[in-house]
């Protein structure tokens, strides 16, 4: 069944509903899954989540210049999730990068470990940077001789401007979209879910539920995924 709107707009708009009315936000979502003719919002978000499979199946879907999301609550795997884009990337013949602005060298070894077994051996060619220097144009000016194909992770989002000296977020989202398009780079952003969302109301986040404490136009991106309870989404970002 075709929805009205893309399912992250209908979750604001169930949000709005329940702040302005003051009923619980299950109510109000349940109440916007009716108007969809569904009869109630997790069987709403469970007919039209497309699910993603696993990590690697999603790299290679991916075409160079992309720009993804990989978003979730702490504790979900968002991380590793996109180490492992990374790291199959390199399996497949790639060059591929991992900046963060969260993790030091050896947390992220600790969690090259644990990857899967098929992949693992292709970990050490990863490029890894955590540098506290890292922004838009830092990572810009370490890819400037970056093949195309060239896979990058960031770690995270929300991070890159936390430096009053570094441009608003949104300035430099746009740089690194233009650098990707351009240069057939393609990036995966790590990225927080903000605390109001509730896995009892809705299986999976969406683009309703993306932690934004400074503005960003969500639709630089071209998708994101969504994870939380060893399940998976993906959405296209550009509706």
């Amino acid at each position: 069944m075709r929805l009205s709107a893309p399912i992250h707009r209908l979750k604001r708009a169930a949000r709005d509903h329940a702040r302005a009315s003051a009923m619980p936000l299950h109510t109000a979502l349940d109440h916007v899954a009716a108007g969809e003719g569904y009869a109630s919002w997790s069987l709403l978000a469970a007919r039209q989540t497309e699910a993603a499979s696993d990590p690697a199946t999603l790299m290679r879907s991916l075409a160079p210049g992309e720009m993804i999301l990989i978003a979730a609550r702490p504790l979900q795997g968002k991380t590793m999730f996109a180490l492992q884009i990374a790291v199959t990337a390199i399996a497949d013949g790639h060059e591929a990068h991992f900046f963060s602005l969260d993790y030091t060298p050896r947390d992220v070894a600790e969690r090259l470990a644990r990857l899967p077994e098929g992949i693992a051996q292709h970990a050490t060619k990863l490029n890894v940077d955590c540098s506290d220097a890292i922004s838009a144009g830092y990572v810009i000016e370490k890819l400037a001789a970056a093949p195309r194909g060239t896979v990058t992770a960031v770690d995270y989002l929300q991070l890159l401007d936390q430096k009053r000296t570094n441009p608003p977020l949104e300035q430099q989202i746009r740089a690194l979209a233009e650098f990707a398009k351009a240069r057939g780079v393609t990036m995966a952003f790590v990225c927080q879910v903000d605390r109001s969302f509730d896995a009892t109301a809705a299986l999976l986040p969406d683009l309703a539920d993306i932690r934004l404490p400074n503005p960003l136009d969500l639709s630089l991106f071209d998708r994101a995924v969504f994870l939380h309870g060893g399940r998976y989404s993906t959405l296209d970002a550009r509706n």
